[in-house]
């Protein structure tokens, strides 16, 4: 099971990728959003904005999201891990339900290019 710690490092990582980007991944990434990322197995929700491209101010809280966000990720920690570090895609984890991705429907559509 992977660690608060690893798991806000796959967060920060992802931010730093989202960053890097270019072409319709960097325009999908310029999203002003919140975000939530709850981490099933831990029970440990991680929130931030994502703004410019890159995820802000992430904090993290015990249990499920208290606050609903514009884009709310739910998972196990080593999912999230595997994803960010390539070992895991998301489209196949989000449609055997090992990943859950809420947001509205012109969200849905911007963010498909990321995954």
């Amino acid at each position: 099971m992977a660690s608060i710690e690893e798991c806000r490092e796959a967060l920060e990582q992802l931010s730093r990728n989202m960053s890097r980007s270019e072409g319709g991944v960097r325009k999908a990434a310029a999203l002003d959003r919140s975000l939530s990322c709850w981490i099933t197995d831990l029970d440990l929700t991680f929130s931030g904005r994502l703004r410019d491209g890159r995820i802000h101010d992430i904090i993290s809280a015990p249990g499920a999201p208290a606050a609903r966000a514009e884009i709310r990720l739910a998972m196990a920690g080593d999912d999230l891990v595997a994803m960010v570090g390539g070992r895991l895609n998301f489209a196949s984890a989000w449609a055997s339900g090992r990943v859950k991705l809420e947001a509205g429907f012109r969200d849905l559509l911007r963010l498909r290019s990321l995954l």
